[in-house]
């Protein structure tokens, strides 16, 4: 089974705040994004396997501990999630990227496919699929159930803000999967938008619309 962690670290919680200001502007909500995403990142790749190898220091030979395997593959929803990509990819730059996008039907909030290009080897290979906002979880459902079929056994789910009815619904459908949020906020409203959350986060990341 899988598990859902809430981060409570203060300086995260001070820059999704940041976030939440709807008079942050482009540049500094993008940034923020960053690096509240080298944040998460630390956390997501907290079991990546290590072995043992042998180093020369300035004073001697020790057995030292080194990442082991294959790298993670990110794996961000378009297009917001493609603003956490600097950031984890900072910490681990021999990650591999993969891409699933998706819009979501204004009228039925229904998530709907229109990209999907992915690293080989996923079968062997963590996979960790990043969306800022966990709304309905409709998005991060459809995306995973991608995933699956393309042979991903090891999953982990990095957001920055969820809401509880799309933290219920992607358990739910995916109960093996590992969670991983900064911030689990009040409710939807009818517009399917997490309260208070921080707007829309593609349209602030990338200056589509005036926040």
């Amino acid at each position: 089974m899988g598990q859902a962690v809430i981060l409570t670290h203060p300086l995260l919680q001070h820059k999704i705040s940041l976030l939440r200001n709807k008079s942050t502007d482009t540049g500094v909500f993008r940034r923020t994004v960053t690096e509240i995403a080298m944040l998460l990142g630390y956390e997501a790749y907290r079991d990546l396997e290590t072995e043992s190898v042998s180093v020369t220091t300035p004073l001697t030979t020790a057995e030292v501990p080194m990442l082991a395997g294959q790298p993670p593959v990110l794996v961000p929803i378009l297009r917001a999630g493609l603003g956490m990509v600097e950031g984890m990819s900072a910490l681990l730059p021999e990650v591999s990227v993969g891409h699933i996008g998706l819009y979501r039907d204004e009228e039925t909030f229904e998530p709907h496919t229109y990209f999907c290009k992915l690293p080989p080897n996923l079968s062997e290979r963590q996979v960790i699929v990043l969306d800022p906002m966990l709304a309905t979880g409709g998005s991060a459902v459809q995306a995973i159930d991608a995933l699956k079929e393309k042979g991903c056994k090891r999953i982990r789910f990095v957001s920055i803000i969820a809401a509880p009815e799309g933290l219920q619904t992607l358990q739910q459908a995916h109960p093996d999967i590992d969670i991983l949020v900064g911030c689990l906020d009040s409710h939807l409203n009818e517009r399917a938008y997490i309260v208070p959350g921080l707007g829309d986060a593609g349209d602030r990341l990338f200056g589509t619309i005036i926040p």
